[in-house]
């Protein structure tokens, strides 16, 4: 591989504007497992279903592979490592993979894979791993916000950049990783507080199926929700919380206990599908009526929006695991020397029994 390595330089670039704009895309949505080969070919992500970028701020911050310390690269000729966080259980992670694995055969790229299982500890010697294995770049979606000092440490001995996508590593941008995907969680939690606060009339008392501790997702999902329910609600009650992990299973026995502590529930909002869906197979066990507790989510898997159109769930705040093209085209900006922005936020759609059944193709 022909590399150049380039003197560091503070000095500013233009802004690729294309970058901003978003990237067209054509991946698909599903597979089976990560580990899948099949030869199946991909089918096209639904009209209107590709990740859209918020154009960045002025004056938000930029990185260079100058600034960043790295070496130029082709990305043509590169490797590229993704570290995948979750089994492959879940709707989101199944896309999310699939999309990364798409664009790299679209684009020719050498990848190389990993699923840390749910496990941090895997995970982090998995990025090892694929450091040994010679990745040039890395797209991380991290389990949890800390404990990377020993990727980051080995990633910068190495030089090798890298771009986390749907949660954010604590660590120092444009230094120790080049750019963070994903969406506003924290606006997320707001638009599913509106969600909510519609479908009860904003009164009553309401429950939080909390995502994972430890990451940023949970703590952002949170805060949005909370925020705007005082804001917009003082008559809604937040009277539980307890966390599902993100899984359908755990969210079915938070629900169930939630029944019994709190029969008179009017709410609650799920931090994501899964465990909205969780809850709606536990209400349903418990003899409830679709539309007798109000529940709102987020991601916009198909399952949960037909969930709405079925009218066992109100509402879906839209979180869009689609990263492959934006991903790839972020690395490909970077390595030719070009500004990317440090944290790039995706505009996110929701599903509500207006629009579920005629954007159900939209969903994954």
């Amino acid at each position: 591989m022909q590399r150049t390595t380039l003197r560091r330089s503070f000095l500013a670039r233009p802004v690729v504007v294309a970058l901003a704009a978003a990237v067209a895309l054509t991946a698909t949505a599903c597979a089976k497992t990560e580990d899948d080969n099949s030869d199946n070919k991909q089918s096209e992500t639904a009209a209107g279903a590709e990740q859209k970028v918020v154009t960045p701020k002025p004056g938000s911050k930029t990185c260079t592979i100058d600034a960043y310390g790295a070496e130029k690269i082709d990305l043509k000729n590169a490797t590229v490592g993704f570290s995948q966080s979750e089994k492959e259980a879940n709707p989101f992670r199944i896309a999310e993979t699939q999309s990364i694995k798409d664009e790299a055969e679209k684009r020719g790229v050498k990848l190389l894979t990993a699923n840390a299982q749910s496990q941090f500890s895997k995970q982090i010697s998995d990025v090892q791993n694929l450091l040994a294995k010679g990745a040039d770049l890395l797209v991380i979606a991290p389990l949890n916000s800390d404990g990377w000092d020993p990727v980051l440490q080995a990633a910068a001995a190495k030089k090798v950049p890298i771009i986390t996508i749907d949660r954010k590593i604590n660590a120092e941008p444009c230094k120790d990783y080049v750019s963070f995907i994903a969406s506003d969680f924290v606006e997320q939690g707001r638009r599913a507080a509106d969600q909510m606060i519609e479908a009860t009339g904003g009164k009553g008392e309401v429950a939080i199926l909390l995502g994972s501790a430890g990451n940023n997702v949970t703590t952002e999902r949170t805060k949005g929700f909370k925020e705007r329910i005082a804001e917009k609600a003082t008559d809604l009650k937040v009277v539980f919380e307890q966390t599902g992990d993100f899984a359908r299973e755990k969210g079915q026995q938070v629900t169930e206990q939630l029944i019994q502590s709190k029969p008179g529930i009017k709410g609650i909002y799920a931090e994501n599908d899964e465990m909205g869906l969780g809850a709606v197979t536990a209400l349903k066990g418990a003899g409830k009526k679709a539309g007798d507790v109000k529940i709102v989510t987020v991601d916009g898997t198909r399952n949960a929006v037909q969930g709405v159109v079925d009218g066992w769930i109100s509402g879906v705040i839209e979180s869009n695991p689609r990263f492959g093209p934006l991903a790839f085209q972020t690395l490909d900006t970077f390595t030719k020397g070009e500004e990317v922005p440090q944290d790039i936020v995706i505009q996110d759609g929701a599903y509500n029994a207006d629009n579920a059944k005629q954007d159900i193709g939209k969903a994954y």
